[in-house]
């Protein structure tokens, strides 16, 4: 059971992608800490489960779970970075990775 979500709820959950292409200002940066505050809000409560930002191109690629895309736009609209977005929201089918996997097993 994750953090925050009871089992049933969790079940009913799915995941998406967004992908987020921004543009800096003044204005911008100086709403990131409140930003941050809220974006670690949501990975505090498994809403979020990866968030990354490249400064290079202006993007941010977060994995959310939620049970439907309108759900993500309501979540991601509370930011208070959003009016500088440009987004997409695609439902993911496949997750895999090292974090996904189990630990590889280690005889004493």
């Amino acid at each position: 059971m994750r953090k925050g979500l009871k089992w049933e709820e969790d079940k009913k959950m799915k995941k998406f992608q967004v992908s987020i292409k921004f543009q800096m200002n003044d204005e911008f940066m100086a709403l990131i800490p409140e930003h941050r505050a809220y974006i670690n809000t949501l990975i505090e409560k498994s809403v979020i489960d990866q968030y990354v930002v490249t400064l290079q191109s202006q993007k941010i690629w977060i994995t959310m779970c939620a049970k439907n895309k309108r759900k993500v736009k309501k979540q991601l609209s509370g930011s208070p970075l959003y009016k500088y977005w440009e987004f997409e929201i695609e439902e993911l089918n496949v997750i895999d990775g090292q974090l996904h996997r189990l630990p590889a097993v280690q005889l004493n």
